[in-house]
């Protein structure tokens, strides 16, 4: 029996104190810390059963652990008491410190509660501070920190030698409670550790795994890849790349290392892959080789963005489309080529013709301008010059039909002087300057003629006239041959003499004809300047820049170029030619442009009919 103001009764209480908390921290697992406080329980502090219920994530209390009674142990353990009970329990009885103790007397009113129990037997008390099998005493234990947080409730049944404890026992068991929290906190600390600790250990597997997959990804990919930075002074340099995009540049990755993409494209498609780069997405453009040779490919942009800091780098798949870009061309060509010359079709020659036309206001008297130069540059040709044919002149400038950035790899610049040789009246011609639009737009109601509209390269700003759609306009040279105006002539011409040639030898010979001439006028033509086939012995040639005698002029030299004997199987055969010559206005149609050009060519073979009948 104790006696509690013996010394040795509390030094004795300090010692088991001592030893059951310095079991509790050689526990390592929150199972074995939970289980090792129930054992010190019954071993050192004078309970012969013990049972520690623990707080689970939902509030409710589980019992995690059970000392003193195997049968008692598996009846209770793992069952749960609900968070409400449990706090009906811990408000009742008498406090002793943060003890709760319910004597039987109060405790019968529990004994249908949820709470996990068990049941002794045993005499009622004879003397006042014995204890009965019926009383409940329970230790709660709050998380370190003064935060209150409960973490669990230790309940103990049956101290030794049947009574109630005293202060010292009350004490001791407040202590451990202390104790135990602690320890069962560090448990769970430890346990949370751990699991953080194999949960990294698996994502950084899986990181390195997802890494490999990647790297080799990227580096056995049969098409080119790339890695590019982004932002930053360094923004679009390649930081890393594949073995098929080395192979495709013909570069090795070191070297690729010190460019960027815009350093290898095109200039031409420098604008395409700049907005690429800004929003992903894909483009075909060219990218330079070692050998200084361009190959097609087509980019597809992922960025790479980071969440805190934002965009990282691009992600680059490079395929390489040389081939289908050539069947695409190749396709395209056969579509507006002439199968058998090679020379641009009349579809072709339609579109270049129109992308040059546009229906502007004041195009008809424009047009009977235009009608009444040809007219006059046309008075004196019947019977008139050697075979009836144009006197000559210059041959002046010419812009051909859709240059500019991105057409035939030229970049729109103006076109060099032709050189010439003494005496061909072949002279060179000015650069064709661009057409700057003005701000103040046109006013048809300023200028109900039209005329002003048609002035091009020379009007006056201050005038408030504008060209329509930034459109440098087309008109034809005045009437005034020596006026100095310029315009776009077209040229339409007739073989003469072709079909006798057919019917004689065969459309073989025929053809190879047709060959040769499309080869002379192309010739005898500018760069720049487009020699179509219209159909069948009927050809037509777009020269911008002329005026009226340098276009005659042209006719001349072209005739004279087709003339002269075509061998053939051996054979010689001859031809002629009978040019008309149109002029292209905005406000006409290409059909008009086509149609006055060809009844010009109609006027000129009558004419030399009859020259040829008179000289007869």
């Amino acid at each position: 029996m104790e006696t509690e103001s013996e010394p040795y009764v509390r030094l004795a209480t300090l010692r088991q104190l001592h030893d059951v908390v310095g079991e509790l921290n050689t526990a390592r697992s929150l199972a074995d810390t939970l289980q090792t406080v129930a054992d010190g329980i019954v071993k050192g502090l004078g309970y012969e059963l013990a049972c520690v219920n623990l707080v689970q994530p939902d509030g409710d209390l589980v019992v995690a652990a059970f000392s003193g009674n195997a049968a008692a142990e598996a009846l209770i353990t793992g069952r749960v008491g609900a968070r409400a009970s449990w706090e009906r329990r811990l408000s009742m009885g008498e406090t002793w410190g943060e003890l709760r103790y319910i004597p039987h007397t109060e405790g019968w009113i529990l004994l249908e509660d949820d709470v996990p129990q068990w049941y002794t037997e045993g005499p009622d008390p004879r003397f006042e501070d014995e204890w009965h099998p019926q009383d409940r005493l329970y230790a709660p234990m709050y998380a370190p920190g003064g935060g209150r947080e409960l973490l669990g409730v230790i309940s103990v049944d049956r101290p030794r030698g049947g009574r109630r404890p005293g202060p010292w026992g009350r004490e001791a068991l407040q202590m451990y409670a202390s104790q135990a929290a602690i320890a069962i906190s560090n448990a769970r600390l430890r346990a949370n550790m751990q699991r953080a600790l194999v949960r990294l250990e698996r994502e950084q597997q899986a990181l390195r795994a997802s890494e490999e997959s990647f790297r080799q990804a990227f580096e056995y990919a049969p098409s080119g890849m790339a890695i590019a930075e982004m932002g930053g002074d360094q923004h679009g340099r390649l930081l890393r790349t594949n073995d098929a995009l080395c192979r495709l540049l013909g570069r090795s990755a070191s070297a690729i290392r010190r460019y960027s993409f815009s350093d290898l494209v095109h200039p031409e498609d420098i604008g395409t892959l700049l907005r690429t780069s800004a929003e992903g997405g894909r483009a075909e453009l060219r990218l330079a080789r070692r050998d200084s040779t361009y190959v097609w490919v087509s980019l597809r942009n992922s960025v790479v963005a980071d969440t805190t800091d934002g965009p990282r780098f691009l992600l680059t798949h490079v395929e390489d489309i040389e081939e289908r870009k050539r069947n695409e061309l190749q396709l395209a060509h056969r579509a507006s080529h002439d199968s058998l010359t090679g020379l641009p079709n009349s579809a072709e020659l339609r579109a270049r013709l129109s992308a040059r036309l546009c229906e502007r206001p004041g195009a008809i008297s424009v047009r009977e301008s235009a009608v009444q130069a040809v007219d006059k540059a046309f008075g004196g040709y019947e019977g008139g010059g050697p075979n009836g044919a144009y006197d000559g002149g210059g041959y002046g400038g010419v812009v051909p039909y859709g240059q500019g950035p991105g057409y035939n790899g030229t970049s729109g610049a103006a076109y060099a002087p032709v050189p010439t040789s003494p005496g061909s009246g072949y002279e060179p011609y000015e650069p064709y300057e661009p057409y700057e639009p003005y701000e103040r737009p046109y006013d048809p109601y300023a200028d109900p003629t039209g005329e002003r509209a048609f002035q091009g390269d020379g009007f006056d700003p201050s005038s408030g006239v504008a060209p329509l759609d930034h459109h440098v306009h087309t008109v034809a040279p005045g009437a005034d041959p020596d006026d100095g105006s310029k315009g776009l002539a077209v040229l339409f011409c007739d073989l003469d003499g072709f079909k006798s040639i057919n019917d004689r030898f065969g459309h073989n010979t025929g053809d190879a004809v047709l060959i040769e001439v499309a080869r002379r006028l192309n010739t005898g033509v500018r760069d720049g300047d487009t020699v179509a086939r219209l159909g069948g012995d009927e050809f037509v040639v777009l020269a911008d820049g002329l005026g009226a005698t340098d276009a005659a002029d042209l006719a001349v030299r072209l005739r004279n170029a087709i003339i002269p004997p075509i061998r053939v199987d051996g054979r010689a055969v001859r031809v002629g030619a009978s040019f008309g010559i149109g002029w292209a206005s905005c406000g006409m149609t290409v059909e008009e442009v086509l149609k006055s050009a060809d009844q010009r060519m109609y006027i000129e073979k009558r004419s030399r009919k009859t020259v040829h009948r008179r000289a007869g």
